[in-house]
């Protein structure tokens, strides 16, 4: 377990307070006398900086007002046409009807774009943290400092990437283990390239292994698909496409992966 997760499993254990809800609440209200207290007090860089973040805040709660108005809009014609015939005189009449508004389907597509996915793998085998990382003994003389680990999966970093001097590193991502470029399936074309990495995007084992770079089977990283000559709808080049690790890297030497259509 991640050590910052013992809140959680102290709450799954034992409970929560009994006046949880109630505490709860009340500091939800006194949240908006603390926004208007720093509204008028901060002054300077903070005073930027919380006038940036409620500006931002309101912007998002706009856009879910101006949703919530547009999802239910009037519309003047019937679902269904009607059987039966109508006299002249009630031709003239509308019926308004209830529908969604099409521009509110699409925001919500688009956002749920990326959980759409059929991804190949979608179940992979958890991974414990006694296999994942070694532990490594510190200390001139003595060695009794445990505290850095080294992580024995193969990772990547950046081509940008700057190690922290040995004295503060405390995850250790060894050379032989970093890998740049994957080999990539293209479920449609059934061609496979070897095509760069960009990022790692997500790994199922835990949140922490993707800011580290690990990779693991059923990972979710970015390539460069730039080679592939893949274009939009609008003719420009994709340059990047989302890709699932479908092999074992440790194992095989090499990182293979089916690229998401």
């Amino acid at each position: 377990m991640p050590q910052n997760e013992y809140i959680e499993r102290f709450e799954r254990e034992h409970g929560r307070r009994l006046d949880h809800e109630d505490r709860l609440r009340k500091k939800t209200a006194r949240e908006t006398h603390k926004i208007s207290k720093n509204s008028q007090t901060l002054t300077g860089l903070r005073a930027k900086l919380f006038q940036k973040t409620r500006h931002n805040q309101k912007i998002q709660m706009k856009k879910a007002i101006r949703a919530h108005e547009e999802k239910n809009v009037k519309s003047s014609a019937p679902s269904e046409p009607s059987s039966t015939p109508l006299p002249q005189y009630l031709l003239d009449r509308s019926q308004p009807t209830s529908a969604k508004a099409l521009s509110s389907a699409i925001k919500n597509k688009r956002n749920e774009k990326a959980a759409k996915f059929s991804v190949p793998l979608p179940k992979v085998k958890g991974i414990s943290e006694e296999e994942m990382f070694k532990v490594v003994k510190t200390g001139s003389k003595t060695k009794k400092k445990g505290w850095k680990r080294m992580i024995t999966k193969p990772t990547f970093v950046g081509p940008d990437f700057t190690r922290r001097p040995v004295k503060y590193e405390r995850f250790i991502r060894p050379m032989g283990l970093r890998y740049k470029k994957m080999h990539v399936t293209h479920p449609e074309l059934k061609v496979t390239v070897q095509l760069p990495i960009i990022s790692v995007k997500k790994n199922p084992q835990n949140p922490m292994y993707t800011n580290l770079g690990v990779l693991t089977k059923g990972t979710i990283v970015e390539v460069n698909t730039s080679e592939l000559g893949m274009v939009t709808a609008g003719g420009k080049i994709v340059w990047g496409r989302w890709a699932q690790i479908t092999n074992t890297p440790e194992n095989d030497g090499c990182v293979n992966g089916v690229l998401l259509v």
